[in-house]
Parts: structure tokens; C-alpha cells; sequence
């Protein structure tokens, strides 16, 4: 089986949030099940620069909405796991350092309908040559699966061919929504620059609400669709969490199902983990303190091993709850606690943690931006991790924290309903108590839940009870890559492959 992934991030190439976790572990899981996976990236400088062996496959002068003389070829080279990767090089929209979607002033860049319609029409041309019919000796997909709204227009580009086939079949079609609240929405009138015919601007296509809709064009053209959670995949279909889509998803609710995302093991992994200043596993615990001591260090709290550490990971955001969280700090400080938090977003937001950080020196630390390194030895450090998320599709940091045994404390919505076992005395009994979740997603219900954790932190054995429970559970891709072994082979059967 051979599955063409279709995403605008994937680690280490380039990463913005959890798509670009996703894109580079999933890969690995579906070749240990003899899957033939190879990748699709926009060019950016930081995919080109990792390539080896690069080979020209064809030049794509001409695509829609780029200049008929301006350089775009498809390449594809040797990724730095050894696996063929393509690569769409189009200087004139990917040739920008930074953000892949974002300009310097912190907006979109203007023509991202013209960068990643290049990138789904890419996607189709995939294992065709020059004149339309499959290459000899190509390597042709039995499956495109797209990713979020920057892979949408892939489908709709099989299903509105604009050159011919040859008489072969196209590739099945999956589409994975990791984000309903993206959508890649744009004005009508770009609809001629992205190769696609005016017919297929129908309420039954891609319009939406006198928009083009990228994310809407997977969700309809796709043979079938997942998404990151199974809690998930049922929230999307009702209308907060729809986000205007919910009618369609329920319609197509028999080709939707809900993936748990897994996490990369070897990465995230306390006992081998180099980022780290002290090895430790669910045998071993007391190891875990030298990286607390060393976090404290890090953020400028008091030493002190015997203080609860609560800790943040993430975008500074009122959809992450971080809003909770500084309502939330004066209450924690009093009860002895600190609070880690590593991120960077909302303006409002950062200000906000900082003055909380400036009003309780050495109780909490804030260190803006994103470190990859310093991301790991906080989730080693920390006692509590918490993600108060008002809405999660899945959510990664949480898998992290349990594999560190630091403790999860979760809003009790998608992914995080998921991953995450609330302590209660039944499931410290049956042993299945992973950590902490809370419902409504309201101060008072968050400040409940720390309750909760503060009270099980004083009580050590079952502590350390609750972290190995937490540190045995697998979060790997293994079972989840099964799963989409299964999707891929219902998309070839709906293509009629």
C-alpha cells in the first residue's frame, strides 16, 4: 500500500503546533505496518536544506496562480529518516523564513489560497506524467491523505481533474481535520486562480457562507474523513464545536471516525530522554527530582523539591484556558504551589503571566517563546502538567506528561476526555488513575481540580501510584496506526481501487 501524506508542517522540518508532531511520527508507526508512506511539504528553506540526493521530477511552471514564467518544480529527495520526501520548490511562496503561514507583522500572508492550492494540486499530479496518464515506473499513490485546510484542495483536484487520466483510477482519499477552527477561508473571486472550475463553487462544494473553503473541500471530496480524537469526532458534529460545519459532518458522519493521535516514544521518553539532567522510570521515580530542582533553576523559582510544580506548555491563548490559569495563580501560590509556564501568543496574555511572575517572584516563572529542549525538561520537572483547554482535538502535551509522570490536569473536552483517567477512588482502585480532568471549563472547576491535585500530592505513595499508572499507559502510534491501515484500504475500495 503506498499513501501519499499531504501537510504544510511535519517535525523537524517545520513545526508551528501538533500537525507538525503528527506528520513526523506517523509516518514511522505506518511503515513498521508495511505501508509505503512518503511525504508531500511545501519548499521551505527548512525542508530543502535537509534533503539528500535531491532529483528534479518535473517542472510545474505554469500552476494556477503563479506567474507563467516563474521557477516551481517538483522534487524529491531523501528526508533525514532515509524515506523519499517531495517537495513542492515554488521560491515565489515558499522561499520565506519564519512562520510558515504568518508574514513579520503577525498576519496571514495574502496569498496563502495561492501557496497551498499549489500545494493540493501538487498532490494530485503526484505519480502522473508530463501528458496527464500514470508514468511508467512512477511511483503512484493508492492513497492521498491529506492534512488540515493547507491539503483540502487535494481531493477536489482528483474529483475536478483538469487533465486527463489515462484510464487509470484515481488514489482513494483521506482527509484528517486536526483544527476545526481553521478553515482556510477565502473571497469567491480567487476560485479562477486555483485551477478548480466554477462548478464546483456549489453550497455542495466549496462554498461556504460566499467564501471558498479549503477545509470544507477535504470534508466533502475526501473518501473518508478522521479526525485526531474520538471524542472529537462527536463534538465536531454539534454546533459549538462544528464551527458552521457540524450539518455537513453529520451528513457524512458513516466515513467519519475518530483516531487518537499517539506520540513519538523514543523522543518523549524519561528514561533516555538528552535533553534531560536525570534519567528515571517508573521504577526509579526518586530520579525525577534532580529535574525539578533543575526547572526551578530554569525559571527562577525557589528551590524547594517539596513545593508542588505545576506546569504550562503552551500557545497563550483564551482557547488553551491560559486565561483560567491567571485567574487561577493567586489561589495556587497561596496553597504553597508554583507554577512553570513556557509559551508565547496572546499579547494580553503574556502581560497578564508576566506581572503575575513580577507579583510572586520565585513562586512563578514565565519564559516567553518556544524551546524544544527546555519543553522536555519541564515535562520532567513538573509535577502537575496542566492544558485547560476550552476545546482540544486531541492534544499532545498531555501523552507527554504521562510518559514523565507528570501528572495530567485536563479540561474534560476532546482528546484530553481521552487520554486522561481522573483520580477517583475507583480508578485508584482498579489502577487505572492517570491524573486529573475537570467539567465546565470555569475557573471555579479548575481551581477544583488543583484542589484535588494538591491534596493527592501530600499523600506520596498514592502519588506515586497515580505516575506509574500514568507512565504504563501506552500512547504510542502502534494501535492508531492500525486503525488508519484500515481508513486507507475503505478509501481505495470507495475509489474502486
Amino acid at each position: 500500500m503506498r499513501v501519499l501524506f499531504v501537510t504544510s508542517e511535519c517535525l523537524p522540518y517545520v513545526k508551528t503546533g501538533g500537525l507538525g508532531d503528527v506528520a513526523g511520527a506517523l509516518p514511522a508507526a505506518l511503515r513498521a505496518e508495511q505501508v509505503d508512506v512518503r511525504l508531500l511539504l511545501p519548499g521551505y528553506p527548512g525542508v530543502l536544506e535537509r534533503l539528500e540526493g535531491v532529483k528534479v521530477l518535473r517542472d510545474l511552471r505554469g500552476l494556477p496562480g503563479l506567474a507563467s514564467q516563474a521557477p516551481a518544480r517538483l522534487l524529491v529527495g531523501r528526508g533525514v529518516d532515509g524515506a523519499p520526501v517531495y517537495a513542492l520548490d515554488v521560491p515565489s511562496f515558499f522561499g520565506r523564513k519564519g512562520n510558515p503561514y504568518l508574514g513579520p507583522d503577525g498576519k496571514d500572508w495574502s496569498d496563502n489560497h495561492l501557496r497551498f492550492a499549489a500545494l493540493g494540486r501538487t498532490a494530485a499530479l503526484i505519480g502522473l506524467d508530463g501528458d496527464g496518464a500514470r508514468g511508467r515506473g512512477a511511483w503512484v499513490p493508492d492513497v492521498v491523505h491529506g492534512h488540515d485546510w493547507q491539503a483540502g484542495l487535494a481531493a477536489a483536484h482528483l474529483v475536478h481533474p483538469m487533465w486527463p487520466y489515462g484510464g487509470a483510477k484515481r488514489p482513494g482519499t483521506v482527509f484528517t481535520i486536526h483544527n476545526m477552527a481553521f478553515q482556510g477561508l477565502f473571497p469567491p473571486d480567487v476560485l479562477p486562480q486555483l485551477g478548480l472550475p466554477w462548478d464546483a463553487y456549489t453550497p455542495n462544494g466549496l462554498e461556504f457562507h460566499s467564501r471558498v473553503g479549503f477545509l470544507k473541500a477535504g470534508l466533502v471530496y475526501s473518501d473518508r474523513l478522521t479526525t485526531v480524537s474520538p471524542t472529537y469526532a462527536t463534538e465536531i458534529q454539534g454546533e459549538t464545536m462544528g464551527f458552521g460545519l457540524d450539518g455537513l459532518l453529520r451528513a457524512r458522519a458513516a466515513v467519519l471516525e475518530g483516531i487518537l493521535n499517539g506520540i513519538d516514544t523514543d523522543s518523549w521518553d524519561s528514561a533516555g530522554d538528552p535533553h534531560i539532567v536525570s534519567h528515571y522510570d517508573g521504577t526509579n521515580l526518586e530520579a525525577k527530582t534532580p529535574n525539578k530542582a533543575e526547572l526551578q533553576r530554569a525559571f527562577g523559582l525557589t528551590p524547594d523539591i517539596h513545593a508542588p510544580l505545576f506546569g504550562i506548555v503552551s500557545r497563550l491563548t483564551d482557547q488553551k484556558g491560559i486565561d483560567l490559569v491567571v485567574e487561577a495563580l493567586p489561589h495556587l501560590v497561596e496553597k504553597g504551589a508554583q507554577v512553570a509556564v513556557l509559551g508565547t501568543g496572546s499579547a494580553a496574555l503574556e502581560q497578564a503571566l508576566a506581572g503575575a511572575a513580577r507579583r510572586f517572584p520565585g513562586r512563578v516563572g514565565l519564559v516567553l517563546g518556544y524551546d524544544e529542549a527546555l519543553s522536555h525538561r519541564l515535562q520532567a520537572g513538573v509535577d502537575v502538567l496542566m492544558v485547560p483547554s476550552r476545546f482540544e482535538p486531541c492534544g499532545l502535551t498531555q501523552m507527554y506528561a504521562l510518559r514523565y509522570g507528570s501528572l495530567p490536569l485536563v479540561a474534560r473536552v476532546g482528546g484530553l476526555a481521552d487520554t486522561v483517567t481522573d483520580v477517583t477512588e475507583d480508578s485508584l482502585a482498579d489502577g487505572t488513575a492517570t491524573g486529573f480532568t475537570f467539567a465546565p471549563v470555569t475557573v471555579p472547576a479548575l481551581l477544583a481540580a488543583t484542589d484535588r491535585a494538591l491534596n493527592l500530592h501530600r499523600r506520596t505513595e498514592l502519588w506515586r501510584q497515580v505516575q506509574r499508572n500514568a507512565m504504563g499507559r501506552d500512547v504510542s502510534w502502534a494501535a492508531s496506526a492500525r486503525h488508519y491501515v484500515a481508513t486507507y484500504r475503505a478509501a481505495m475500495e470507495a475509489a474502486g481501487r
